[in-house]
Protein backbone atom coordinates (compact mmCIF):
# COMPACT_ATOMS: atom_id res chain seq x y z
CA UNK A 1 0.00 0.00 0.00
CA UNK A 2 1.27 3.44 -0.92
CA UNK A 3 2.10 6.15 1.57
CA UNK A 4 2.84 9.82 0.99
CA UNK A 5 4.76 12.21 3.19
CA UNK A 6 3.27 15.50 4.32
CA UNK A 7 5.65 17.38 2.01
CA UNK A 8 4.52 15.24 -0.93
CA UNK A 9 0.90 15.88 0.03
CA UNK A 10 1.48 19.63 0.15
CA UNK A 11 2.74 19.47 -3.46
CA UNK A 12 -0.14 17.23 -4.52
CA UNK A 13 -2.71 19.63 -3.07
CA UNK A 14 -1.26 22.53 -5.06
CA UNK A 15 -1.82 20.77 -8.39
CA UNK A 16 -4.65 21.67 -10.75
CA UNK A 17 -6.11 18.20 -10.09
CA UNK A 18 -5.55 17.60 -6.36
CA UNK A 19 -6.44 14.26 -4.80
CA UNK A 20 -9.40 13.76 -2.55
CA UNK A 21 -8.12 14.27 0.98
CA UNK A 22 -10.11 11.92 3.20
CA UNK A 23 -10.09 12.47 6.97
CA UNK A 24 -11.11 9.25 8.74
CA UNK A 25 -10.87 10.53 12.32
CA UNK A 26 -13.87 10.68 14.64
CA UNK A 27 -16.19 13.73 14.71
CA UNK A 28 -14.67 15.21 17.89
CA UNK A 29 -11.20 15.09 16.32
CA UNK A 30 -12.56 16.68 13.11
CA UNK A 31 -14.11 19.53 15.13
CA UNK A 32 -10.83 20.10 16.96
CA UNK A 33 -8.65 20.49 13.86
CA UNK A 34 -8.41 19.43 10.23
CA UNK A 35 -6.42 19.89 7.05
CA UNK A 36 -8.14 22.50 4.92
CA UNK A 37 -10.07 21.03 2.02
CA UNK A 38 -10.45 17.56 3.51
CA UNK A 39 -13.63 15.51 3.32
CA UNK A 40 -14.67 13.92 6.61
CA UNK A 41 -15.70 10.27 6.63
CA UNK A 42 -15.04 8.59 9.97
CA UNK A 43 -13.42 5.16 9.89
CA UNK A 44 -16.41 3.82 11.83
CA UNK A 45 -18.67 4.71 8.85
CA UNK A 46 -16.43 3.83 5.91
CA UNK A 47 -17.92 0.41 5.26
CA UNK A 48 -21.49 1.76 5.07
CA UNK A 49 -20.55 4.87 3.05
CA UNK A 50 -17.85 3.64 0.68
CA UNK A 51 -20.24 4.06 -2.28
CA UNK A 52 -20.06 7.85 -1.75
CA UNK A 53 -16.43 7.79 -2.92
CA UNK A 54 -15.11 7.59 -6.48
CA UNK A 55 -12.84 4.53 -6.84
CA UNK A 56 -11.11 6.11 -9.85
CA UNK A 57 -10.15 9.33 -8.05
CA UNK A 58 -6.74 9.70 -6.50
CA UNK A 59 -7.32 9.64 -2.74
CA UNK A 60 -5.07 10.35 0.23
CA UNK A 61 -6.41 9.10 3.56
CA UNK A 62 -5.33 10.60 6.87
CA UNK A 63 -5.98 10.24 10.58
CA UNK A 64 -4.15 11.41 13.71
CA UNK A 65 -0.89 9.46 13.39
CA UNK A 66 -1.35 7.20 10.35
CA UNK A 67 -2.58 3.90 11.77
CA UNK A 68 -6.30 4.21 11.00
CA UNK A 69 -5.59 5.74 7.60
CA UNK A 70 -3.50 2.71 6.62
CA UNK A 71 -6.36 0.40 7.60
CA UNK A 72 -8.88 2.45 5.61
CA UNK A 73 -6.58 2.67 2.59
CA UNK A 74 -6.17 -1.12 2.63
CA UNK A 75 -9.96 -1.50 2.85
CA UNK A 76 -10.43 0.84 -0.13
CA UNK A 77 -7.90 -1.11 -2.18
CA UNK A 78 -9.82 -4.32 -1.46
CA UNK A 79 -12.96 -2.52 -2.65
CA UNK A 80 -11.33 -1.72 -6.00
CA UNK A 81 -9.80 1.71 -5.39
CA UNK A 82 -6.54 1.79 -7.33
CA UNK A 83 -5.19 5.26 -6.55
CA UNK A 84 -5.14 5.32 -2.74
CA UNK A 85 -2.39 6.31 -0.31
CA UNK A 86 -2.13 6.84 3.43
CA UNK A 87 -0.57 9.99 4.87
CA UNK A 88 2.52 8.99 6.83
CA UNK A 89 2.40 10.51 10.31
CA UNK A 90 -1.15 11.80 9.85
CA UNK A 91 -2.36 15.24 10.81
CA UNK A 92 0.23 15.36 13.58
CA UNK A 93 3.06 15.30 11.01
CA UNK A 94 1.18 17.86 8.91
CA UNK A 95 1.12 20.21 11.90
CA UNK A 96 4.79 19.62 12.70
CA UNK A 97 6.24 19.94 9.18
CA UNK A 98 3.78 21.83 6.99
CA UNK A 99 1.19 23.91 8.85
CA UNK A 100 1.89 24.77 12.50
CA UNK A 101 -1.48 26.56 12.73
CA UNK A 102 -3.14 23.12 12.80
CA UNK A 103 -3.51 22.35 16.50
CA UNK A 104 -1.68 19.26 17.76
CA UNK A 105 -3.28 16.86 20.22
Amino acid sequence: MATVTVKELRQMLSRADPPLLLDVREPDEWQFCRIEGAQHLPMSQIEQRVAELDPARETVVYCHLGVRSQMVAEFLIIKGFSRVASLAGGIDAWSLYVDPTVTRY
